[in-house]
């Protein structure tokens, strides 16, 4: 569990994030605003792991527990276009760094090429299912983890900390500290749509919460404190600090760093691509959808969408969309699980109609209803009327008090011993 959340966040997205606060923000600011985000995110991240370790189902699986058996379609639906929307942008950033060091030394260039290529490798990858995320993910964290170690030497045996320390804020920032920490822990966010889909298989809860709480924060940390300190070191050297572009670090400190840019991303990359099948897989119990043609028919989708390099220039905004929508579904699910259902599903999650989890008609309208309420708030206080310090954490905290409030009447009044893995199991009407 360790290392796979540990080379889940070692990726090129998460460091380029870290080059869009510099030098809007002090150095030494943008660190610690690294650490309390990514903190409060996999605080998030480990609660909605545990239920997938407890239970033994997927993310998105138990969404069926608060939103309803056809209920949970609707973040089923969001998971997937967002997982898609990763796996593209991810493969860009690949194709980009792989291209850059192919042309440094043959002259050759061909960016698009490059990130059919990496996406190509990515969902060769996934078809081997956990098994062969659990292989290789460790040996990638490893590597990316010495590159890092060695970017982070030149860049301060080239200047002290006192440089980077002194590096003057941009007269008219777009980033304010409140914004970066929102931007931190929506990145958490994103990453929770995965958590039950990999926790569910470690050994115990408690591997489960260290191995992914430790695993997820050091390379969140560690990736977007590499970023900072890039762009600031690109700064030191007199060069132009372009945000969000791989070529940009690259060129000052050497192919490595391509190097780690593209391993990142066949780490991530195929955590990605294996959460979309087994999202569609387990999207409504009842139905028997094979892994290996799902994974086929998304994989294509996922290297097709490669190839449109303009959604780039997007990624803030596919950030913030991400947190708008799945930070209140995420709290929709802490409180049902912890609180509402008092840490115990059933069995009826499995069935494909009736039960407890029908609600009416198969939704759950509380559920919809709040977190339609968290996402149009996320959406106002991201675009319409800007808070200071973000949107995620508000729209997180509303949702929770809201569903906490309107499920409260039903939550039971005596204790529910949990069933244990329901994944084993079969549910009368599955």
């Amino acid at each position: 569990m360790f290392m796979i959340w540990l080379a889940a966040n070692l990726v090129v997205t998460t460091l380029l994030t870290g080059t869009l606060f510099i030098p809007d923000i002090p150095y030494g600011l943008v660190l610690l605003l690294i650490v309390a985000g990514t903190v409060a995110g996999a605080a998030v991240l480990v609660a909605v792991g545990t239920i997938g370790r407890r239970t033994g189902l997927p993310t998105m699986a138990l969404t069926r527990g608060p939103f309803g058996t056809r209920g949970s379609l609707l973040p089923v639906t969001a998971n997937i276009v967002i997982l898609m929307g990763w796996s593209w942008v991810q493969a860009m950033l690949a194709g980009l760094a792989l291209d850059h060091i192919v042309q440094t030394f043959t002259g050759f260039s061909s960016p698009v090429l490059f990130a059919v290529l990496c996406q190509t490798v990515v969902v060769i990858l996934a078809i081997f299912g956990h098994a062969g995320v659990a292989r290789v993910e460790p040996w990638f964290a490893v590597v990316i983890l010495a590159i890092a170690a060695y970017i982070f030497i030149v860049a301060f045996t080239s200047f002290s900390p006192a440089d980077f320390a002194a590096i003057e804020p941009t007269p008219e920032p777009f980033y304010s500290a409140g914004l970066v920490f929102d931007v931190v822990l929506a990145t958490a966010i994103s990453w929770t749509v995965l958590a039950a889909d990999f926790n569910r298989f470690a050994g115990s809860t408690r591997a489960s919460i260290v191995g992914s709480g430790v695993g997820y924060t050091l390379s969140t940390v560690i990736s977007m404190s590499l970023g900072a300190t890039a762009m600031a070191y690109v700064i030191l050297r007199g060069g132009e600090a372009i945000p969000f572009d791989p070529v940009t670090i690259i060129q000052p400190i050497g192919w490595v760093f391509g190097v780690a840019i593209f391993l990142s991303v066949m780490a991530t990359n195929t955590m990605v691509v294996y959460g979309m099948v087994t999202t569609t897989v387990n999207a409504l119990p009842g139905t028997h959808i094979r892994f290996l043609p799902t994974a086929l028919v998304l994989g294509a989708i996922s290297i097709v969408g490669a190839t449109f390099f303009g959604l780039l220039n997007q990624f803030t905004t596919f950030l913030v969309t991400t947190g708008a929508l799945f930070a209140p579904i995420f709290a929709i699910m802490i409180v049902d699980y912890y609180v509402i259902k008092r840490s115990a599903y059933d069995h009826d999650i499995l069935r494909s109609r009736g039960g407890r989890y029908w609600y009416t008609g198969g939704v759950n309208w509380l559920a919809v209803g709040s977190w339609v309420i968290g996402a149009v708030l996320a959406y106002v206080w991201a675009y319409v009327w800007p808070l200071p310090f973000g949107s995620t954490a508000p729209a997180f905290i509303v949702t929770f008090l809201v569903y906490l409030l309107v499920s409260w009447p039903g939550r039971p009044k005596d204790a529910v011993a949990p069933i244990g893995n329901l994944a084993e199991s079969t549910a009368p009407g599955a």
